[in-house]
């Protein structure tokens, strides 16, 4: 065996069910095209022992699952060897390093096939003005002498990234995109060297080089936006911290790994320093930078209680964390994993486009077979013959059809991604672009996840901020709600707390309270629900008092994305276990006129099968463990962040951060790009209609065949760059940069 990789040594993944099933990241070299994917995915499933096998295009990596009692890592390698690709051990660092080397060898031959292409046209256009016309052949062959000392050294150098793909699959004993270019390159240069030799009046070594030139611009273009979408996630791995400050037992702090930290596990950070986990602060208190996790540019003051994610850079003052989720569970770490697999997932039209390029290959030889054997039988001489058979290999290269669908796909995840949704299922695009109705949960998904005070501004600043920090003290869930109004995380160090009235302070040798009425001092008044879903508490301190009023705030731009919903054409509905009461107030500030209130989570299923038979295509969007069924039964479904795990493993896509936006986003790229797939499909499919019968009649020469062809693929790739934005509603302008990862933070929501 010499793939040059440690087996033995090899790391699982993941290991289901006792050991029954391993899974493992190959990193896979030799891939050019998207006929690539369903070869390698075959060439892994025919292992036996393999459970599944799915190939990342977009970071050349196949992650496969298998049982250890029948397959283990060298059978894989050798499978993929048998099939002309190269295998190695997957290591955090090297894929990146590698696409990078493979984008500046493509810019390399890019270089070279345009130096090459824009030199021989020069030539070309000279014969073609009347060089060579009047008797002077010998100028016209000089021209085309130097055409070929420039074209033939051009597409060996230009032409490696399909000559050796080609020759991979060949070996392998199957052909892939790039065996009909490689062999129209091949034959239209030997074809012009012998009509060269033969003083002939036409040569097409433009014709091959130009086909070299824009199939690598395609290819370097196509290549440029996987690597951008998977840069974005890079950029959030680049802020992971790789070592640890860990406090022992006695208080000592120990540097070590940060793959060495638990949950459980204490740790120091210090001003200057990446928190190298997500916690919970135990003690200290500090401004923390989390603008590249969260896309919030104003510092988040953290004291005890608050969580603190993996990445996030201290500026003032040294905090002691409990990790709560160690290395390779955090949520940049998740955040990798959604995007990775947004990008890996095939929706139905991907798959249709590799059933299809899966058989084009052949289907193509076979009419450029026909083309000439009716040439040759309809009294044509074998060059004429030859010319129409290369010029059908050249023009029916499937590179259109087979990126008309990833293309957009990759494109579209990473606008997603930036907008603060992830993908979690593979026909998730297409269903988000079909609904024509949106149902909202309301606790938690309408309204953030925890309440908060309704009537901050007409509270004395200064008292507000006292009882705040006094509620920092207690867990009564009334006083969580107001503690969220402290400016200055520190609680106060005197607390008193008296069971059933509330708690108070000493604060400059006057008493400071929270809690009820009377234990206040004011007016009798009982701990209560009104009919708005409002709670009061009280507070007072040095002759000022307060009614505290707190209650689920709506999120701070669901009024705004209710109304660009229903601009989309989109109609919106809540379907609540929440009282009906509280339901019907929130219907009405956002101008929801179809809603319902204390349901079950049998009653929101029949609500939306109601909506289906109606025709109905329906967005559920909901976070608690009763919306879990109905996040399944809709036909698509979207979850916020802080939503319960149940939730959002049956949701099609989560979004992050508490604003609502990214929902609206997300209908609108998912529409775009099912329209940027529909028309890439028809373009490649309206293309080959066009041209196969002009090249298989002669009409099209191998070099307006390389045009044609070249000119398909780029366009097609700069179709689909129009995924990345498209049409922008005001109301969810700024995406994933404005919308904050941590939806479950306890923080402040942002203005």
């Amino acid at each position: 065996m010499s793939c040059g990789c440690e087996l033995s040594a090899w790391p699982p993944v993941n290991r289901v069910a006792d050991g029954d099933v391993v899974e493992i990241d190959l990193a896979i070299e030799g891939i050019d095209c998207a006929a690539c994917i369903p070869a390698v995915e075959r060439a892994l499933s025919a292992v036996q022992g393999v459970l599944n096998a799915r190939l990342n295009f977009t970071r050349r990596r196949a992650r496969v699952a298998f049982d250890p009692k029948a397959a283990n890592p060298e059978l894989l390698v050798e499978a993929l060897k048998a099939a002309g690709y190269r295998a190695k051990r997957f290591a955090v660092g090297d894929a990146e390093a590698a696409q990078e080397a493979q984008a500046r060898y493509l810019l390399r031959c890019l270089a070279v096939a345009g130096f090459g292409a824009m030199n021989i046209m020069l030539l070309s256009v000279s014969v073609w003005a009347g060089a060579g016309q009047g008797g002077a052949d010998e100028t016209r062959d000089f021209f085309h002498w130097l055409s070929a000392l420039i074209a033939i050294p051009v597409c060996a150098y230009a032409g490696r990234p399909f000559f050796d793909s080609a020759l991979r699959a060949l070996f392998a004993g199957r052909t892939n995109m790039d065996v009909p270019i490689s062999i129209g390159v091949v034959l239209a240069l030997a074809m012009s060297l012998v009509e060269t030799a033969r003083h002939a009046e036409h040569a097409y070594f433009d014709g091959a080089t130009m086909l070299m030139f824009f199939l690598l611009c395609g290819r370097y273009l196509d290549q440029a936006m996987r690597r951008k979408t998977r840069a974005i996630v890079g950029n959030l791995a680049a802020l992971k911290a790789q070592d640890a400050r860990r406090l022992d037992e006695d208080g000592g702090v120990v540097t070590v790994p940060a793959s060495q930290v638990g949950p459980g596990d204490r740790v120091l950070v210090r001003p200057g320093e990446r928190a190298p986990v997500d916690g919970v602060v135990l003690a200290g208190a500090s401004l923390i930078d989390e603008s590249m996790l969260t896309g919030e540019t104003a510092p988040r003051r953290v004291g005890p209680g608050d969580t603190v994610y993996a990445g996030t850079l201290g500026l003032d003052g040294e905090l002691t964390l409990k990790c709560v989720a160690g290395s390779g569970d955090t949520l940049a770490d998740e955040i990798d994993r959604l995007v990775e697999r947004a990008c890996d997932m095939k929706t139905p039209r991907a798959l249709l486009a590799d059933r299809v390029a899966r058989y084009y290959a052949p289907v193509v030889h076979t009419a450029a077979a026909l083309t000439f054997c009716s040439w040759m039988i309809a009294g044509a001489s074998a060059h004429d013959a030859l010319v129409a058979a290369i010029a059908v290999l050249i023009i029916t290269c499937p590179c259109a059809l087979g990126l008309a669908a990833p293309v957009v796909q990759v494109v579209a995840a990473g606008a997603l991604f930036r907008s603060g949704v992830l993908l979690s299922n593979a026909d998730a695009l297409e269903r988000l672009a079909e609904v024509d109705m949106v149902v909202f949960d309301k606790t938690g998904t309408l309204t953030l996840p925890e309440p908060r005070v309704a009537n901050a501004a007409e509270i004395p600043a200064a008292l507000l901020e006292n009882a705040a920090r006094l509620a920092l003290s207690s867990r009564h869930p009334l006083a969580m709600a107001v503690a969220r109004e402290a400016l200055a995380r520190e609680p106060f160090s005197n607390v008193r707390e008296v069971a059933g009235e509330g708690v108070e302070a000493e604060l400059d040798g006057r008493p400071l309270r929270l809690g009820r009425a009377a234990f206040c001092g004011m007016r009798e008044s009982p701990l209560e629900f009104d009919l708005n879903g409002l709670s009061t508490i009280y507070t007072s301190y040095d002759g000022q008092s307060a009614r505290v009023l707190v209650r689920q705030s709506l999120r701070v731009d669901a009024a705004a994305v209710v109304t660009g919903l229903n601009k989309m054409g989109l109609k919106a509905s809540i379907l609540s276990g929440d009282r009906e009461a509280a339901v019907e107030q929130v219907a009405r500030e956002l101008g929801i006129v179809d809603w319902r209130g204390g349901l079950r989570p049998d009653d929101k299923i029949r609500a939306l099968e109601e909506y289906a038979a109606k025709g109905a295509r329906t967005l559920m969007i909901g976070d608690g463990l009763n919306d879990a069924p109905a996040l399944a039964a809709a036909h698509a479904s979207l979850s916020p962040a802080c939503a319960t795990d149940l939730a959002q493993a049956r949701a099609d896509a989560v979004f992050l951060g508490e604003r609502l936006a990214p929902v609206g986003r997300a209908v609108e790229i998912a529409a775009l790009a099912r329209r940027l797939t529909r028309q890439n499909l028809a373009l490649a499919i309206g293309y080959n209609a066009i041209a196969v019968p002009l090249a298989m009649t002669g009409h099209a020469t191998p070099l307006l065949a390389a045009a044609a062809m070249s000119f398909s693929s780029i366009l097609v790739c700069l179709n689909a760059l129009r995924a990345r934005g498209g049409r922008t509603n005001a109301v969810w302008k700024g995406g994933f940069m404005n919308m904050g990862i941590g939806g479950a933070r306890q923080a402040e929501a942002a203005p």
